[in-house]
């Protein structure tokens, strides 16, 4: 008898063993990403507090660029409507007037570029509140579905039937998915215009669902496009700061978007099929 319970107990200790070796092997994986994020939070703050104050004395300058532009060119069109002036003289005010037009959109161009990268380098302060995602999504969808449908784009929601509730920053939240949503739509239109592979219709679709983790229960916010996809290569870069594919874009919409969801504990990740459509995540502790 003894030694069928001493067998037993030796069985039940070396089934433990490989359960151990895997729960260790994950909770060592948890602690190197917690680790990483926390000096990756450590290099943004450093960089938000050099650069910051630089962003804002060239901010100020600019502006006042800006303002004396907008002046020349009252006095320019002033000028041209003179009715004694040679044609000379009109087709000379005409290429004055169009270089301040192209240095009036230049000023605006920098100034925009300015304004992203302080939302992006400044600090991010939560304000967590109870927040129902799904009524969220709604009152961003009112808000975000005529500028889509300008654009040419089906945008619709297939919300789950699961609770919702998550601990956030409603805000914040918004601005994250709101820079995913005018992602996707100018990817489609781009493609569009560019005639490039792309999976049909020009439908966004943002979606909900529970899911788990390592760290226990997670909510996931799907934005999910028909546009013309990206490479892996590409996949791997557009988290980074001022790496963008779109013409004229900053580079910084996704940076930060990956910032606040991370800030709220979760992560945003992506998936792409060159010539399909792309699928970002952002999964939150639920």
């Amino acid at each position: 008898m003894w030694s069928f319970l001493f067998l037993g107990l030796g069985i039940g200790v070396l089934a433990s063993i490989p359960v151990a070796a895997v729960w260790g092997r994950r909770t060592e994986r948890r602690v190197r990403q917690l680790e990483q994020r926390a000096r990756a939070a450590e290099r943004l703050a450093e960089l938000g507090t050099l650069t910051g104050g630089l962003a804002h004395e060239i901010k100020n300058p600019l502006s006042t660029v800006g303002l004396n532009v907008q002046l020349l060119q009252e006095d320019v069109h002033g000028l041209s409507e003179d009715a004694g002036l040679s044609d000379s003289h009109h087709e000379g005010l005409g290429r004055v007037q169009r270089r301040l037009e192209s240095l009036s959109r230049e000023t605006h161009r920098l100034r925009d570029i300015l304004e992203d990268f302080l939302r992006f380098a400044g600090r991010v302060e939560l304000d967590p509140k109870t927040t129902d995602v799904h009524a969220m999504v709604g009152e961003l969808i009112d808000f975000f579905e005529p500028q889509a449908r300008e654009a040419g784009v089906n945008l619709r929601t297939q919300l789950s039937a699961d609770p919702s509730t998550v601990s956030a920053d409603a805000s914040l939240l918004k601005q994250a998915l709101l820079n995913l949503l005018i992602n996707a739509v100018q990817a489609m239109t781009q493609a569009r215009e560019r005639d490039q592979a792309h999976g049909g219709a020009d439908e966004l679709i943002v979606r909900t669902e529970r899911g788990r983790s390592l760290g226990g229960d997670e909510l996931h916010i799907h934005v999910t496009d028909t546009g013309p996809g990206m490479t892996q290569e590409v996949a791997a870069k557009v988290f980074q700061p001022y790496f963008s594919t779109k013409r004229g874009g900053t580079g910084l919409g996704l940076p930060t978007s990956r910032r606040i969801i991370e800030e709220h504990g979760g992560h945003l990740s992506v998936h792409a099929d060159p010539g399909r459509g792309t699928d970002f995540t952002i999964s939150l502790p639920a």
